[in-house]
């Protein structure tokens, strides 16, 4: 069983330090992993990526990440990524990592993510070169995580993004804004990847519990949208062979959406 923990959007500042911290050292024997699904800082400054840094350094589990649309602000993503992979933290952009926990292999393809809207709702790559450009991204970035799967060999497959790959867990944000919140060719790839968990951020007034097509489970992580400090589930290894392709296996649902009330 992998217990993971999640939250995005946690929008760490120059005045935030010693906010996180004490999270990250309560997850010690709670949790196997902690997933950071983006929006770190507030503006994409490197100062407040230092204050990220700090604040997840002394993490007694592995710490996982993905970048958000905030933490590209000010133009200094790389930087940032410097500093958190610096302070031990694994920072994904199409690539993937295999964790072993306890003998089983937990894999994590990551992506930042990006807009294009969903199915009969999403932007065509069609017309002046800048909106072109703008598909063209979205569908870059969408085969940029299908690259980091098939580069996996784990017994788990989790996709972690910031922006969403369906809109079920976007309902609360206004309509008209879906298209720049997230992807379906995201979705897409996770189902082709025979994913067991897709975690995401970004959406705000979304909702937490969604599902593609292929039935992977889907939860959005953002700190408001969960209400505490982290999210945690657990996923127990194995029964996904010989499954019919329209039900969900049991190793896609998460076995315990556990109660993470007692994480301050």
């Amino acid at each position: 069983m992998i217990r993971i923990a999640a939250v995005g959007d946690i929008h760490l500042g120059t005045d935030s330090g010693g906010t996180f911290a004490p999270v990250v050292r309560e997850l010690a024997g709670q949790a196997d992993v902690l997933l950071l699904a983006g929006d770190l800082t507030q503006h994409g400054r490197v100062a407040e990526a230092r204050v990220v840094a700090a604040e997840v350094a002394a993490a007694e589990l592995p710490v996982v990440a993905v970048l958000g649309n905030h933490d590209y602000h000010d133009d200094a993503e790389e930087e940032i990524t410097r500093i958190l992979v610096d302070a031990g933290v694994i920072v994904l952009e199409g690539a993937g990592t295999v964790l072993d926990i306890a003998g089983t292999r937990l894999g994590v393809a990551g992506v930042k993510g990006f807009g294009g809207g969903f199915a009969g709702a999403s932007c065509s790559e069609f017309g002046e070169p800048l909106m072109k450009a703008f598909v063209r991204h979205s569908r870059e970035v969408a085969a940029g995580l299908g690259t980091a799967f098939g580069d996996l060999t784990c017994d788990i497959r989790v996709a972690l993004t910031h922006y969403a790959p369906i809109p079920d867990t976007l309902i609360g944000e206004r309509a008209e804004i879906y298209p720049f919140l997230g992807s379906y060719h995201l979705a897409e790839v996770i189902d082709a990847a025979g994913a067991d968990l897709a975690l995401h951020g970004h959406a705000h007034a979304g909702s937490e519990r969604g599902s593609t097509a292929g039935g992977v489970p889907v939860r959005n992580v953002a700190r408001p949208v969960i209400g505490k400090s982290v999210a945690r589930y657990e996923i127990a290894h194995g029964g996904r062979a010989d499954q019919d392709p329209q039900t969900p296996p049991p190793s896609r649902v998460p076995a315990v959406e556990a109660d993470s009330r007692a994480l301050s």
